[in-house]
């Protein structure tokens, strides 16, 4: 009878290791974060990302547990573990290409979507609660790097906060070298940054979402050659 490929065996050995080391680097590094409040204030974490921590630690988990059954399955030639890695690895590629095709497909709603999610913000800029103040001070930090200023409208988005007193700096301020270019508009008083921010925003997700489908279906490949070996080591186990 037909005997298991060794070239077959060590290789699917070799890459589901590789993939293992993966997800225990994933999960121990959110883990860290995530316990962690220095490495939170490094990587500025806080409560509103603590989501994207978690998402890591389940990601981190899962692909420990399958390059585990891989690893296993492989150099033991366990027809069960074999099972239950192309198992696994199928209802995650059945759940990435999901994703994929629905973010191709509702990629043109996210404009309309992300100005509903940003008019809602205003209010919170125009705001002077003490909660409103911490997105206001994050915000003043996002405008200064990328020269914007408000969300949809421009200054005005800020109404009469827009010269409320700073410590450091004012809102929306134009650096000197820039209030002669076509970035900064005479507002109030002073030179501000004119463009508004929303438009930055929805065009950095347009742009990354077309990065991340890129990195989905390019992961579907390799998924798509990894449950074709395990099968293939599957069928030659069961032939031996």
């Amino acid at each position: 009878m037909a005997g298991v490929s060794r070239c077959m065996k060590y290789s699917m050995f070799i890459f589901n290791f590789l993939f293992w080391v993966s997800g225990c680097i994933i999960l121990g590094v959110s883990i860290w974060i995530r316990i962690n409040k220095d490495a939170q204030q490094e990587f500025q974490i806080d409560s509103s990302t603590f989501a994207g921590v978690d998402l890591l630690i389940a990601v981190g988990s899962i692909i420990m547990v399958l390059g585990f059954l891989g690893c296993c399955g492989a150099i033991k030639e366990s027809r069960c573990m074999l099972l239950l890695f192309f198992i696994g690895l199928l209802l995650i590629l059945i759940l990435q290409v999901t994703a994929g095709i629905l973010g191709a497909v509702y990629r043109s709603q996210i404009e309309t979507t992300l100005n509903s999610t940003l008019a809602a913000s205003i209010k919170t800029l125009q705001s002077s609660t003490e909660e409103s103040k911490v997105f206001q001070e994050k915000f003043q930090t996002y405008e200064r790097e990328n020269q914007c200023c408000g969300l949809l409208n421009g200054p005005e988005d800020w109404g009469k906060n827009l010269n409320a007193p700073q410590t450091d700096y004012k809102i929306c301020e134009c650096a000197l070298e820039n209030q002669s270019t076509d970035l900064c508009t005479y507002v109030q008083g002073r030179y501000v940054y004119k463009k508004p921010c929303g438009e930055l925003i929805i065009n950095y997700l347009k742009d990354h979402m077309i990065i991340i489908m890129g990195i989905a279906f390019g992961l579907a490949v390799i998924e798509i050659l990894g449950l074709g070996f395990s099968m293939s080591l599957y069928c030659q186990i069961q032939r031996k």
